[in-house]
């Protein structure tokens, strides 16, 4: 539906924003988790002994969020411009962008008496270790008039020098019961259409990221207009878990024609990857009651389909290669659940 030319641009620009940018917390307060980390940070804040900060871990758990948070309780709108320098170093990655933007920056004194300048490097565990051996020089050098944020999903990917040159803090992955809060919330602001058994799904695929709560959550609304397990499954394109239980039974108890043209049927009808298959398989094998020896022999052939798979295989050969390595198992008795 086109916006009416009447309304006020920035509204329709706000109403336009994807929910993940639309709903993205504005200060410190706003933040869901990490408690222990936020009030370390507003501690250093109030006390005006910020130091270099080393943010990481996975995607989606708020560490650009505390960061944006933080420089907007810094300064003010119109100081923001001009003191906070914001670089995804995925775009330029190699020493030209410590030697330009970032030098540039550092080495130029604040406008105002007092105060100091921000630099956020986010996704810094895509520079190379030349730019980031360059940074280690600029952080000592300008320590007086810049503050250093770097944000990675890695630590190791960071040479020690820039460790040991900041304070870090783990951003671990979020429980069910940080992200649900938020998850209602934008629910009630957008007058969402979701079942019980669709929050557990957004919960179950987000594996503790937020952005990929409200990521999927808009997808599956925009796609549907109703927000179920069915329908979330079905736009991300992840098996369903009673898919991936029929996919069991047919690798155990029916022959291998059957299981294989079943298994292969079901993949092309709903798109799904085998890959996504032998994920959420393995899940279910290690449930049942095999002899130590059947089990391990069972989950090292999955393992070594999956890479094949990832190499690049044919998945048509490798369905095959699964349906095969359940052969030996199903020759014993599996016991059935009550």
């Amino acid at each position: 539906m086109s916006p009416n030319l009447d309304d006020d641009p920035k509204t329709v620009v706000y109403h336009s924003l994807p929910w993940v940018e639309k709903y993205r917390p504005n200060t410190l307060n706003d933040l869901i988790s990490h408690e222990e980390i936020i009030k370390t940070i507003n501690k250093f804040i109030d006390e005006d002994q910020l130091p270099h900060l080393l943010l990481y871990g996975p995607p989606g758990t708020g560490k650009t969020s505390t960061i944006l948070a933080c420089a907007k309780k810094l300064y003010t709108p119109q100081q923001f411009r001009s003191m906070v320098l914001e670089l995804n170093a995925s775009d330029d990655r190699g020493i030209g962008i410590v030697r330009g933007p970032i030098l540039n920056f550092a080495s130029t004194t604040t406008i105002y008496r007092s105060g100091f300048k921000l630099i956020i490097l986010d996704e810094a565990d895509a520079m190379t270790n030349d730019a980031q051996n360059a940074l280690r020089r600029i952080i000592e050098k300008y320590t007086d008039n810049v503050r250093f944020c770097i944000i990675c999903n890695y630590l190791s990917r960071i040479i020690p020098a820039l460790q040991s040159r900041c304070t870090k803090f783990r951003f671990g992955p979020l429980g069910a019961e940080q992200i649900l809060p938020r998850l209602e919330f934008v629910v009630k602001e957008e007058n969402v259409k979701i079942t019980e058994d669709g929050k557990k799904a957004l919960m179950t695929l987000s594996d503790g990221d937020m952005r990929r709560v409200i990521n999927t959550l808009q997808s599956t609304w925009l796609a549907y207009g109703n927000v179920t397990e069915q329908n979330v499954y079905s736009c991300v394109g992840h098996p369903l878990p009673v898919d991936i239980k029929n996919i069991l039974n047919w690798l155990l108890n029916e022959s291998y024609e059957y299981a294989y043209s079943k298994i292969q049927d079901l993949k092309t009808k709903k798109g799904l990857a085998l890959q996504d298959i032998l994920t959420e398989l393995q899940v279910l094998v290690n449930q049942i009651d095999f002899p130590d020896n059947i089990l391990i022999d069972l989950i090292v052939k999955m393992a070594e389909i999956e890479k094949r798979v990832l190499c690049g295989c044919n998945e048509t050969v490798q369905l095959n290669s699964l349906v095969a390595a359940f052969m030996k198992p199903r020759e014993m008795e599996i016991p059935k659940d009550d």
